[in-house]
């Protein structure tokens, strides 16, 4: 098993719009499938529920670590935390890390999550499995929402 899952997706739209879609809490929420409470702030806990179908219980938790506008958007969380009688707090959380590029035809998007090394060892391997092909689905999710949003 590797400590971190990376994706890419090239993305027909302007790097502006890519970074609003990130970072505006609202459309995030909407394509990742999150209501999150509050505008994302650096060194602050974005907190929120999962509206995804079977996971709408569960609550979404995240400190945001770095906004360069247009460039790069980052938050520590603990991934796939979905049992609610659990406390994940004295787990190191995984960073997730959104990189931006500008291309010909509009903007690469590359999401990285690391840090899966440190999970405990009973976690470690679901947790990566499972935010390995969820990230797949957010890359389809948010190229889909910048196409009907176009």
């Amino acid at each position: 098993m590797s400590d971190r899952i990376e994706k890419t997706v090239d993305l027909a739209a302007a790097l502006s719009r890519v970074w609003q879609a990130l970072t505006d809490h609202r459309q995030f929420g909407e394509w990742f499938r999150v209501h999150i409470e509050s505008p994302f702030v650096v060194g602050e806990t974005s907190r929120g529920h999962i509206t995804y179908p079977g996971y709408e219980h569960l609550r979404w938790e995240a400190v945001v670590q770095r906004m360069e506008p247009e460039r790069l958007f980052s938050f520590t969380w603990h991934p796939y935390a979905v049992d609610p009688g659990h406390d994940y707090s004295a787990e190191t959380p995984t960073l997730v890390e959104f990189t931006l590029e500008r291309t010909a035809t509009g903007t690469r998007l590359k999401v990285v999550e690391s840090g899966f090394d440190r999970l405990p060892e009973h976690r470690r391997d679901l947790a990566f499995r499972s935010n390995e092909g969820g990230w797949a689905i957010q890359m389809e999710n948010i190229a889909g929402y910048l196409r009907d949003a176009a």
